[in-house]
């Protein structure tokens, strides 16, 4: 089925392009065999790089429009957070090296002569956003900073230069968007929520914000499993890592099958683990 909107009857229409919807011929996700989910966390690194690329965007575009009365030209999407080094150890290790954070692409520096303060901006709203969301990273100590970002071409940022009801778009690009969530879809997000709410960092402190979740659903079974950073500051030796890593792994499980209609639905944590390996036999972290 294809559903096209009007005939175009100007040539100033003749530049939209008409709303088409087709049909999709396929069995609908939930009643296909497999489906696998994957949800990173607000302290995985690729989450990390996203949501501060994706504030600083903001808090450019607002100062923009306050000095402006409209947004100036930027791309501020891509980031990269270099590893540093840590020396981990039971009870409280420490960092050796801090983590590099780089923001890279475009923004507009000046306008007409008057500087924006890009870099500084960057800067200060990564630490905030480290300092609300990662409980045991200090955005001055463990972290570095490190701006790449360039002004932009002077054909792009002209386009905010020039008159009318409209900018016009200075790139080509293409959404996909999709509603409703599935169940296991649904499951997978909110047990990454639950994982990093207050409340349950009241009941297991030791457990950090560096989360990954991969939901695998084969018919009526659910299996989640969940790479999830401990905190060594918390944990005494091997034995008591495993014993708090049960009673989490009990816990999540319980909230689990609590919100499911699943046959069967398990989750299993940090499955690399292994008794009698010690340090290297354990998912234990400085700053979680």
């Amino acid at each position: 089925m294809e559903i096209l909107e009007d005939p175009i009857k100007s040539s100033e229409n003749a530049r939209h392009m008409g709303v088409r919807v087709s049909e999709l011929h396929q069995v609908p996700l939930e009643e296909q065999d497999l489906e696998i989910v994957e949800r990173k966390g607000v302290g995985h690194p690729d989450h990390i790089c996203d949501a501060i690329m994706n504030e600083v965007s903001v808090a450019l575009s607002k100062e923009y429009l306050k000095r402006y009365g409209h947004v100036q030209h930027h791309n501020i999407d891509k980031a990269l957070l270099a590893a540093g080094e840590v020396q981990r150890r039971y009870g409280g290790g420490e960092v050796r090296r801090p983590m590099l954070m780089v923001f890279g692409d475009r923004a507009t520096y000046d306008v007409d002569g008057d500087p924006i303060p890009v870099d500084e901006l960057a800067v200060d709203t990564a630490k905030k956003w480290l300092k609300k969301n990662l409980r045991f990273v200090d955005p001055d100590r463990h972290v570095r900073y490190q701006v790449e970002l360039k002004k932009g071409s002077a054909a792009l940022t002209d386009i905010f230069k020039r008159q009318g009801k409209f900018f016009g778009a200075n790139d080509t690009s293409a959404a996909v968007g999709y509603a409703p969530l599935s169940n296991t879809e649904k499951i997978v997000l909110q047990t990454e929520r639950y994982i990093n709410s207050p409340s349950f960092k009241k009941e297991f402190p030791e457990t950090g914000e560096d989360v990954k979740i991969m939901g695998a659903r084969e018919g009526k079974d659910l299996t989640l499993t969940v790479a999830l950073a401990f905190v060594d500051k918390f944990i005494e030796n091997e034995s008591q890592y495993f014993k708090r890593k049960a009673e989490v792994e009990e816990d999540v499980n319980r909230f689990v099958r609590n919100r499911v209609k699943f046959d069967s639905a398990n989750v299993n944590i940090n499955t690399l683990d292994k008794r009698g390996r010690g340090m290297d036999g354990i998912y234990l972290t400085v700053l979680g």
